[in-house]
């Protein structure tokens, strides 16, 4: 059999075909492109009972009935977030829907914190400075993590990781979620309504899904709660904060520094090289006029190590659908 896969960054190939030749051998063929999967690309994967998906595929209803009249039967994401799939859709036309429930937390949680020392610390621009031979430091004062307060809002794997980093600072830790981790309060951390948390925090890094009642958590209000000169960073999901309320705080001249690894209209711009083109998103270009903002393009989880788990976890929902199994994995099942 020839599985398909979408989406595939040159660096992830060898390890995803690594954890397919260990599982399978000669058994299944895999098939790596590096298009993403949309209603333009979706007839590609006819005759492919496997479709390996990406996070920046689009996989709505029409896209999933393409894929079904094609003869798919299994949907295996290759991410933890599934907000780009219609799972309602995909269990209407009985398809399996798998994805990959946790990777390594490090990946992320690590990456957060480059993003918050970068923008805190000003070490883009004096790279760039230093590039050109200008060795001033004005406009370059950072100040001490050592004593301030980090507020972590969701505090699952990543979010305790996170929070374990932070405690190394020597920070007070704020928390919020739906229910509080024994591992966080270990650290000393208070969990507290999110307005105080966003009130009280000198850094506040997001860490939850992205389901309807997370869409555009931090809005207006919340970035008006914000202290002027705090940090805000998105590794997680693009839709939680709402941009343009996020362009109004910075015409404003609030938000000492925002760092953020995903957009929420991300889809058809990260992962592709736009640099010829006339970028016409005139929202994420204005981001980047702002010398205290640092974008990147959702890369925090893009380590060897996660991917490498990734890899393994999408052979294992493989493996699971192959044998009719399910697991903690399975987001849609027939029948189910």
């Amino acid at each position: 059999m020839e599985i398909i896969a979408y989406g595939v960054l040159t660096d992830e190939q060898p390890l995803l075909r690594a954890a397919f030749d260990q599982a399978f051998g000669d058994r299944h063929e895999l098939r790596c492109l590096q298009l993403f999967l949309d209603r333009d690309t979706a007839p590609t994967a006819a005759g492919h009972e496997i479709v390996l998906s990406s996070v920046n595929d689009t996989l709505d209803a029409e896209v999933l009935r393409e894929l079904s009249r094609g003869g798919t039967e299994l949907i295996a994401q290759r991410a933890t977030g599934y907000n780009n799939i219609d799972l309602a859709a995909a269990r209407e036309l009985g398809l399996s829907v798998a994805r990959v429930s946790s990777y390594s937390p490090y990946s992320v949680a690590e990456f957060a914190w480059a993003l918050a020392l970068a923008v805190g610390r000003r070490i883009v621009r004096a790279a760039h400075r230093t590039r050109e031979f200008d060795f001033r430091l004005d406009g370059l004062l950072g100040r001490d993590l050592h004593g301030r307060t980090a507020g972590v809002v969701g505090t699952g794997r990543i979010g305790t990781a996170f929070a374990r980093i932070a405690h190394g600072f020597g920070m007070r830790l704020l928390g919020w979620d739906v229910a509080e981790n024994p591992e966080c309060l270990a650290l000393g951390m208070e969990y507290v309504p999110h307005e105080r948390l966003f009130a009280e925090s000198d850094l506040v890094s997001l860490h939850v899904p992205l389901v309807p009642d997370t869409h555009h958590l931090v809005d207006a209000r919340m970035l008006e709660l914000m202290k002027p000169d705090s940090v805000l960073v998105n590794s997680s999901r693009g839709g939680l904060l709402d941009t343009d309320a996020l362009l109004a705080t910075l015409r404003a001249g609030r938000l000492g520094g925002v760092g953020l690894d995903v957009y929420e209209e991300e889809a058809g711009v990260f992962f592709l090289d736009k640099s010829l083109e006339v970028m016409t998103d005139e929202r994420l270009a204005r981001l980047m006029t702002f010398p205290n903002v640092l974008v990147t393009s959702h890369q925090a989880y893009f380590t060897r190590e996660a991917v490498g788990q990734i890899a393994e976890t999408t052979v294992r929902n493989v493996e699971d659908h192959l044998a009719g199994r399910t697991s903690r994995n399975t987001l849609v099942h027939p029948g189910s």
